[in-house]
């Protein structure tokens, strides 16, 4: 047949067997997808309207290389080429595997976020799985995406000889290559039991380096805290493995807090009391379950008096405390004047 027809020709039928295989995709494509929505009937649950919506162009791809590898024995034209063709569409092959995996990750996340409006889960709860499935998630990419490009360079036959004589030497160099990635699969490692055990969440507060933030992000190799003050604060994810740390909403939200003040010893310590009681009461941010007023310490001029309040979160607990504290020292400027610190001297002599 090659020696039949000319070379414009055998390019001109090349590109009308293209178009074929291209046009037998589509169709392919378009009547696996309106069979299944046919099959899956409304109402559809989460789970199947998602796997329709991203994998459909996935799939596609996949279809039209499938395609044209089927028409490619048909082709007249060099061996060489076909081959090529071949090894192209291969690659094509494996990517598009690869996108349609990344994609169907995404199935989980839109499951998980119908569950949450359905079954109205509480805020803990809701950060807990979304912690889990972006963490996992994003780990599982990573590993598809390393065997993915694993598997793209093995069908490069130069790569496939340089890993059998490399294979001689495969103790030393796994040796070196662990060494050098120890910092990645610590960190790696870590993802996986902070996805499991879960000391962080996101949008828990914690307490890390002396700053005072939350959980913004959790990457597969670190993790961002949005500090009080806007900035971001940037560690590895085996620092939440290896080192103290404190998180302040591990089990719940509910923070107290303690304002001090410091009186003189004519201070009335029971009005102080009823004082705080009311100031608290006309509070939007007190969560109406723990208050008290205790002298806490004395030294030789002053009392120290601690005020313990509650809150429902961190955020409430700040912004009360600091009420509190306006509010007391006022009402001892204003009602209570001789109850401020002062200093007593007493001047002995004779006239």
């Amino acid at each position: 047949m090659k020696q039949v027809l000319g070379a414009e020709q055998i390019w001109f039928v090349f590109g009308g067997a293209l178009l074929v295989a291209v046009l037998l995709g589509l169709v392919g494509h378009a009547v696996l997808f309106r069979v299944a929505e046919r099959i899956v009937r409304n109402p559809r649950t989460t789970l199947q309207a998602s796997l329709l919506r991203h994998s459909r162009s996935s799939v596609r791809v996949i279809l039209l290389l499938m395609a044209i590898l089927l028409v490619l024995p048909v082709v007249p034209v060099e061996p060489d080429y076909v081959e090529a063709i071949r090894h192209v569409i291969g690659v094509g092959t494996i990517a598009s595997v690869v996108w349609l995996a990344v994609a169907l990750t995404q199935v989980f996340e839109d499951v998980l976020s119908a569950r949450q409006g359905t079954e109205q889960w509480d805020d803990h709860a809701t950060r807990q799985v979304q912690t889990r499935v972006r963490l996992l998630r994003r780990i599982a990419l990573g590993l598809v995406s390393v065997v993915a490009l694993a598997a793209i360079l093995m069908t490069f036959s130069t790569v496939q000889h340089l890993g059998a004589s490399l294979l001689a030497s495969a103790g030393i160099i796994g040796l070196v290559a662990g060494i050098a990635a120890r910092p990645v699969l610590s960190n790696l490692i870590a993802g996986v039991q902070i996805a499991l055990t879960q000391p962080i969440r996101i949008g828990d507060v914690v307490v890390v380096e002396g700053e005072w933030g939350k959980i913004e992000e959790i990457y597969t190799t670190y993790v961002v805290v949005k500090i009080w003050d806007l900035r971001r604060l940037v560690l590895p994810l085996s620092y939440f493995i290896e080192r103290p740390f404190q998180n302040w909403t591990r089990r719940t939200d509910n923070l107290l807090a303690t304002v001090f003040l410091y009186a003189d010893y004519t201070v009335p310590v029971e009005v102080v009391r009823q004082e705080l009681h009311r100031v608290l009461l006309a509070s939007t941010v007190w969560d109406g379950t723990v208050w008290r007023l205790q002298v806490t310490k004395m030294t030789a001029q002053t009392v120290e008096l601690r005020a313990m309040i509650s809150a429902t979160n961190s955020d409430n607990a700040w912004d009360l405390q600091c009420h509190v504290r306006e509010k007391l020292i006022e009402f001892m400027q204003t009602r209570i004047p001789g109850s401020l610190p002062k200093a007593r001297e007493v001047v002995q002599g004779t006239v």
